[in-house]
């Protein structure tokens, strides 16, 4: 049996391990948690700063972490403006609105999630009823709308005017040999309307030039160190029917371990696929590293397994953008994106901004 002083000499460093954010590892590689107090701290995509107020204002009311999210992403999933997310989100090349949104609640490991599914304003509320009615963990398109409206969500057509008009105008730039034409040349009136890259958080970058893609990630912890992660998206705007990005796939587009912190993406989805981008940045964190350096890292990997030709700029660079957010469970948190200029958004105990994330390269590179 070990001395008093040795019992007094373990106890005060797992204290200050604890005070300082270090976890120690368990024999099993898990950390062996020292819970204590922090600051309820929200993240998001930079088109996520309402909704990580009103996280924040949730988690004040009592709410568990996955509600308080949820909630925060309705507002934009319900929004028309923001044509990334739910209603109103720019629909596949058939001119249809398919939507995926992927959640993992902390405390009780609980995951769900939907993909390619029509007619639901709000995914994120469905991959909800996934997690806690269903015994699965994804649900994919017409069998996700049956599943949505057994549950009581309305089915609507998602499609609204503007993005309509957005939908008419690519089909047209396809081809200058075929018989559309262009709002312009038809005599319509061509309106202005809001897209992601308003947000400042570079989600326009797409490897053809013209296909907006989009998304809102929201990760949070509250005071007793408990997490949350929930992604939602309309996807690439007039993709192929039926296909689904990182957003619906758990370890990719979010991730959640109430050991360790969450984390969640938005950009280009089969880059974060390809690298279980949001999995491997808790993974980091639990191996001690800040929330901003594991999206950093993990943004590297992309770099380095980006070898298309048609993904990559002349100096060998992506030609898309990542962008990661992250959060862990001393209430630290972090965004990064392959390229400058990116923000993402922040709550820290009510008080909600914009904060420019870390990056890669300068855009200018190259």
């Amino acid at each position: 049996m070990g001395s008093r002083r040795d019992f007094v000499k373990t106890s005060v460093g797992v204290s200050a391990g604890a005070a300082l954010g270090v976890f120690p590892k368990s024999l099993h590689g898990a950390p062996n948690v020292v819970i204590r107090r922090v600051t309820p701290t929200c993240v998001a995509s930079a088109n996520g700063l309402e909704a990580v107020s009103l996280a924040i204002r949730e988690l004040a009311n009592g709410a568990d972490t996955i509600d308080a999210i949820v909630r925060g992403v309705n507002l934009v999933e319900q929004d028309p403006r923001d044509t990334s997310v739910g209603y109103g989100g720019l629909p596949n090349q058939d001119g249809v609105v398919q939507l995926d949104s992927s959640l993992m609640h902390g405390p009780t490991r609980g995951a769900g999630a939907v993909a390619a599914i029509e007619g639901v304003k709000r995914p994120s509320l469905v991959a909800l009823d996934v997690m806690r009615y269903t015994d699965h963990h994804l649900l994919v398109g017409e069998g996700a709308q049956r599943f949505a409206k057994s549950m009581g969500h309305p089915i609507e057509d998602l499609v609204t005017p503007e993005s309509r008009r957005r939908w008419i105008e690519w089909r047209a730039r396809l081809s200058d040999q075929d018989d559309y034409l262009l709002p312009a040349e038809s005599g319509e009136p061509v309106e202005q309307f809001r897209t992601p890259s308003e947000f400042g958080d570079g989600l326009l970058d797409s490897h053809d030039g013209f296909r907006p893609q989009g998304t809102i990630n929201c990760d949070i912890v509250d005071a007793n160190g408990d997490l949350s992660s929930v992604t939602t998206t309309s996807g690439l705007a007039y993709k192929i029917p039926g296909r689904v990005g990182d957003s619906p796939i758990i370890g990719a587009g979010q991730y959640c371990d109430n050991d360790v912190g969450a984390a969640g993406s938005t950009g280009r989805g089969e880059a974060v696929i390809k690298t279980c981008g949001s999995h491997t940045i808790v993974e980091l964190m639990r191996n001690g590293m800040h929330p901003k350096d594991a999206c950093l890292e993990a943004l590297r990997r992309i770099v380095h397994v980006t070898v298309e030709s048609r993904l990559r700029r002349e100096d060998g660079r992506p030609n898309f953008s990542v962008n990661y957010y992250a959060v862990n469970k001393m209430g630290q948190y972090g965004g990064a994106a392959i390229y400058a200029g990116a923000r993402y958004a922040v709550s820290v105990d009510g008080d909600a901004r914009l904060e420019d994330s870390a990056y890669l390269f300068e855009r200018a590179d190259g």
